[in-house]
């Protein structure tokens, strides 16, 4: 297999794994992992439990050596993938060549997770400029279907074929069009109320999302991030989104979803997709409602933004 992209010729490396079977992944994660082991570089996996078993096994003792990331849990929402385990592991690990085998996108993934999941895989190579890493990211080709196979072609610059033992360069690679291409408009349910706010109405309308989700019967923990992500948003509306907003909250499945919409722009696409400390002010708020949410959706558009809210109610 030529893995020579795998190797330290540059800074950052992000290569997607197409496999079809369980082959087909041991094939070309476990190399991966090992490669990194004998180079004594520090590894990190972050997949779904089913993948995490079957290189835990494959890798026996080795396995110990190796820093395994509870993908499902942590990745629930993909805007925390980014600062919570990439930027977090790389920056642990400072002055080494980082190697992640990281699998955001699954079979069980839902159609609104979806988007915010190539979002994510198109800021990586923004987010990473100046970092030394070596990331794949394994792609189930045969479950997840030819537009899945079009938007990683368009977010990784290169593509490890395990059937064929080949890498290869994307010829469709363009980050920027993947990320635009699901910037999709997002709607309340038409039946449901609008609350709008300003800087004397803020504390109101958090307070009637978290009312609302109380009745919902959301548990204590989760009114409380409920809150803290409603506020935030809101905030934001009143400070960049022209003095003001619009709220709308309702219940679907096992989540309470709230959406604020106003008048202002997302201009920094990594905004709240950045580690940060807990002396800075700026973008730490963001940061923070991607951390409590299960999903976060933006659509920005030439008239304003809008944002959606997920969040489980236990």
């Amino acid at each position: 297999m030529r893995s020579e992209l795998h190797g330290t010729e540059r800074a950052f490396s992000h290569q997607a794994l197409f496999y079809r079977n369980a082959r087909d992944y041991q094939a070309g994660a476990v190399p991966f992992v090992l490669d990194g082991l004998a180079r004594d570089q520090p590894v990190a996996v972050a997949v779904p439990a089913r993948q995490r078993r079957l290189l835990a096994s494959t890798l026996g003792l080795l396995a110990q050596d190796v820093e395994f990331i509870e993908m499902e849990e942590v990745g629930r929402n993909p805007g925390r993938l980014l600062p919570a385990v990439l930027q977090a592991f790389v920056d642990q690990h400072a002055g080494q060549t980082c190697r992640i085998l990281g699998e955001p996108v699954w079979s069980g993934r839902s159609a609104e997770e979806y988007p915010a999941c190539v979002q994510h895989e198109a800021l990586v190579n923004l987010a990473f400029e100046g970092r030394t890493a070596d990331l794949l990211c394994p792609y189930d080709v045969a479950a997840l279907g030819p537009e899945v196979v079009r938007d990683v072609e368009a977010t990784h610059p290169s593509i490890l074929d395990a059937d064929g033992h080949e890498v290869r360069q994307s010829t469709r690679y363009a980050p920027d069009e993947a990320y635009e291409r699901y910037n999709e408009p997002l709607f309340a349910p038409a039946d449901v109320p609008v609350v709008a706010f300003d800087i004397e109405t803020l504390a109101a309308a958090r307070r009637a999302a978290t009312e609302f989700a109380a009745r919902c019967g959301t548990t204590e923990a989760r009114l409380a991030d409920l809150a803290l992500a409603v506020g935030e948003v809101c905030a934001n509306s009143v400070q960049h989104g022209g003095g003001h907003g619009e709220l709308a909250v309702w219940s679907r499945d096992d989540m309470v979803v709230c959406q604020v919409s106003d008048r202002g722009r997302l201009l920094d696409r990594l905004a709240g997709r950045r580690l940060t400390s807990v002396q800075q002010y700026d973008g730490r708020g963001l940061y923070l409602v991607h951390q409590v949410a299960d999903l976060i959706r933006t659509h920005v558009a030439d008239d304003g933004l809008t944002t959606h809210i997920h969040l489980r109610r236990t």
